[in-house]
């Protein structure tokens, strides 16, 4: 007796503990996109003022969150394409499309992109008014969909993409302090 209300105490904890774990749902793909790049977006928005949700936001549109055809091909996640550039390229349909070794030199190439005087404007605004950037990119021409802006708004406020603009300068300091401890640790 004294064994089964033991066990039975043991299931009830080991439930209660197991059944909120199982039930998670995994990440979608583009949570897993967000955790990927986040810091990297973050980084750029330190060196360039190029709010780091609103870069995710373009990269999860443009790439399907890296899963794109051009994403995968040609690490392009921006959807810019070959006009002037003297790099390798992928070509899909009639257009030519900026081809790069790795994602991190495609989000470099962004944030030269929007340095242009096409954009300038842009820096005008608050780093953290992610509406106006939308607005401004749509404006600009960045793409030709008519719902450009608003697609990025929903991407933006369905993930709360303008945390990482906001909460850029303390990520990456913590990041650069963790990697100077794992350089002490590789040292000692």
């Amino acid at each position: 007796m004294r064994h089964t209300i033991t066990r039975c105490i043991l299931y009830i904890l080991l439930m209660s503990i197991s059944t909120p774990l199982m039930s998670q749902e995994p990440l979608s793909r583009n949570e897993k996109y967000i955790m990927q790049y986040a810091l990297l977006a973050q980084e750029h928005q330190l060196r360039y003022n190029i709010p780091a949700g609103i870069t995710l936001a373009q990269g999860i549109l443009e790439s399907t969150a890296g899963c794109s055809e051009l994403a995968l091909a040609a690490n392009n996640h921006f959807g810019i394409e070959a006009h002037y550039w003297e790099g390798d390229t992928v070509c899909y349909g009639n257009r030519s499309y900026r081809k790069y070794e790795s994602v991190e030199e495609s989000f470099q190439d962004h944030s030269q992109f929007l340095l242009t005087r096409r954009y300038s404007n842009l820096f005008d605004l608050k780093i953290t008014d992610y509406k106006g950037w939308a607005k401004g990119l749509k404006a600009c021409g960045y793409a030709e969909d008519s719902e450009y802006d608003k697609k990025l708004i929903n991407i933006i406020e369905r993930h709360d993409l303008n945390y990482y603009t906001e909460d850029a300068e303390r990520a990456v300091l913590a990041a650069r302090q963790q990697d100077d401890v794992v350089l002490i640790r590789e040292v000692y």
